[in-house]
């Protein structure tokens, strides 16, 4: 029987490799982009329809901006992450597509290092938003997202501030764990234990991303006081 830390596992691996595949085939790109867009959408809406009785006029109007403003803030991040990978044209500095890689990997690496702290050294839960979510966990995704800073910091000239790259990391890092907790709050509203069910292990496509969808915008916006 494959636990849920297996589950996990193996689905970030099939997840980073289709990442990869991303920053060498444009067409893939942009359906992966598509699908996940609309499917984070449909499950956020889920999330708003479960908190929100939608029998009462002025709840539905709430509902309507939720889905609206939502469907808004997906559109231009998609169109971010695509333009920065495939075409680089954005003010978000030269090497756009090595800093969107840095970016979803101090995410991805974010959120290992909460599940396999929090498993190991559980302890005294960080809030009551999620049961889960430990103080040991948040500082084992601070710690591993660490990892990156002197391996980019060694390898690309680019990345040539060691204190900025710090502070990027650091920063990035916090704001993924406040996605996360957003989405949970949410879930916990809601009273669902997951977004969806389309991932093994990790829930729906929310669950997955919910962390990168606020702190990589985030980084870029913060990369351009950095450079």
């Amino acid at each position: 029987m494959i636990n849920e830390l297996s589950k996990r596992i193996i689905t970030s691996i099939v997840l980073i490799s289709l990442l990869a595949l991303t920053f060498f085939y444009t067409y893939i790109l942009i359906i992966l982009l598509i699908i996940i867009s609309i499917i984070a959408w449909i499950e956020f809406n889920g999330l708003i329809t479960k908190i929100f009785n939608k029998k009462n006029l002025k709840n539905r109007s709430i509902i309507a901006v939720y889905r609206l403003s939502s469907l808004l803030y997906l559109l231009i991040f998609s169109i971010v992450v695509f333009d920065g990978i495939a075409y680089g044209i954005t003010q978000i500095g030269p090497n756009s597509k090595l800093n969107i890689i840095f970016l979803f990997l101090i995410c991805i690496l974010s959120d290992i290092g909460g599940l396999i702290f929090g498993r190991i050294f559980k302890g005294k839960r960080l809030t009551k938003i999620s049961p889960n979510k430990t103080i040991s966990g948040s500082i084992g995704s601070i710690v591993l997202s660490m990892i990156l800073v002197p391996i980019f910091y060694f390898t690309f000239e680019e990345f040539n501030n060691l204190l900025n790259l710090i502070s990027l990391s650091f920063v990035v890092c916090i704001i993924c764990q406040l996605g996360d907790l957003l989405i949970s709050y949410l879930k916990r509203k809601a009273k669902v234990k997951d977004t969806g069910d389309l991932l093994p292990g990790h829930g729906g496509i929310l669950d997955r991303i919910d962390g990168i969808l606020f702190a990589v915008p985030f980084g870029l916006i913060l990369l351009k006081f950095l450079q």
